[in-house]
């Protein structure tokens, strides 16, 4: 690709000054595949350069990781190693900055046993329930991207060769993040990001009671939201008021449903990649916020194990608009990628709830949280809902009614 090094400084410099907004003398710790090395390198020396006190890189290998599911005894996943626990902690507690690297294949982990996934993933949730709070209640500022790695350009790309596949997912990653050779991508995500807080403050001051959604796939679903819930979008903050971005990209603005306020069908509009495994052509239904009923034409096995995970997790925790439109929806390309697919369509969440999306929600333990309307989970899995002829209307305090989505975009 011509001038791949210069749309990569921009890329990284973006990362660390505006995803973490890295503060001098701040740790950050980078969570990577061994597949992304030369990138994860590069972001440490821009942080470097910015005046970090030091950077703490988190190596992830998705084949040893796949060898591992495949030869260890099963009890090997019911455990956690304490060290990783207090790597998290320790520098959280410093406050750290954290990028994540997400770029996995995404049927990597197909031939594995869905239990042995299952139990990973609840040792790992335990274990690092109390980082995860933090990091869901903004204690630290935290940014998740992704580039392209073989097996995940392929999986886009499937009739190219892997250099061109590569090549095609640089170009949609480039200009999904807003990078090109002419313009400042730090100015366009300033603006970007004010955009996205115009349209959450729209949802805020109309303070809806709840939502109907509705399609010709057979999306019924009703979304009561409950009192003091706040729409976001686009930049966040720390307590300390480093302001920060946590998705590259993101088109999304976002709250929490009521827990016990779900009612209905929905149906997903486009696979769903969970734990290196693809769930495609779901639907379920809600009773009382809770999934009673479900159907997957791929993965049913899959997501059985996700909603049995915990007893939030077959709840929802994220409500969350994009338009239709919106520029990942244009590209056309399907990217088996929760971080890019999210942001082409409306997308509900499984699981935990973030506490900054209800007032004072920060503040509250767990308990004050599920009282006010939050779903707690070890879990936080969002799935895509939106389609072209979606409609969504907002039904207000007073019991009027405003079409806020017609044809899967804004009308607002």
């Amino acid at each position: 690709m011509r001038n791949l090094d210069e749309l990569l400084d921009k890329y990284v410099r973006l990362i660390v000054r505006v995803g973490v907004n890295l503060q001098r003398e701040q740790l950050l710790v980078i969570n990577a595949p061994i597949e992304c090395a030369s990138f994860a390198r590069s972001i440490a020396r821009e942080a470097y350069a910015a005046g970090a006190h030091d950077v703490i890189i988190c190596w992830k290998d998705e084949q040893f990781s796949l060898l591992r599911y495949q030869m260890a005894k099963k009890p090997v996943f019911m455990e956690f190693p304490e060290w990783r626990r207090m790597l998290y902690m320790d520098y959280a507690e410093q406050g750290a900055a954290f990028i994540s690297i997400l770029a996995e294949d995404p049927e990597v982990f197909r031939s594995v046993e869905p239990e042995r996934l299952k139990f990973s993933q609840q040792a790992a949730g335990a274990a690092l329930l109390e980082y995860r709070q933090r990091i869901m209640k903004n204690e630290n500022s935290w940014c998740v991207v992704s580039i392209p790695t073989e097996g995940w350009a392929k999986a886009v790309f499937p009739q190219d060769t892997p250099e061109d596949a590569a090549e095609k997912l640089w170009q949609k990653i480039f200009a999904a993040v807003r990078i090109n050779e002419k313009e400042d991508p730090l100015e366009l995500w300033r603006e970007h990001a004010a955009f996205l807080q115009h349209t959450a403050d729209f949802m805020n001051r109309h303070a809806f009671v709840s939502l109907h959604y509705k399609n010709k796939l057979g999306t019924n679903l009703m979304v009561e939201l409950p009192e003091g819930h706040i729409w976001a979008g686009g930049a966040e903050y720390t307590k300390g008021g480093i302001r920060f971005i946590a998705n590259m990209p993101t088109e999304e603005i976002y709250t929490l449903p009521k827990r016990d306020g779900v009612h209905g069908t929905v149906v997903a509009t486009k696979p769903l990649n969970y734990n290196g495994n693809i769930i495609d052509d779901f639907r379920l239904t809600f009773e009382r916020g809770k999934v009673i009923s479900y159907q997957a034409g791929k993965g049913e096995e899959l997501l059985q194990e996700l909603l049995s995970m915990d007893e939030g997790a077959s709840y929802l925790g994220e409500v969350a608009l994009v338009p239709y439109d919106s520029p990942i929806s244009r590209s056309g390309v399907l990217f088996f990628n929760t971080l890019f697919d999210e942001n082409a369509s409306c997308h509900l969440a499984f699981g935990k709830a973030y506490p900054t999306c209800i007032k004072d929600g920060d503040k509250m333990q767990e308990l004050e949280l599920v009282a006010a309307g939050a779903n707690e989970s070890l879990i936080h899995e969002d799935f895509m809902i939106g389609s072209r002829d979606l409609q969504i209307t907002g039904r207000m305090p007073d019991g009027n009614e405003i079409v806020i989505f017609r044809d899967g975009n804004f009308v607002i």
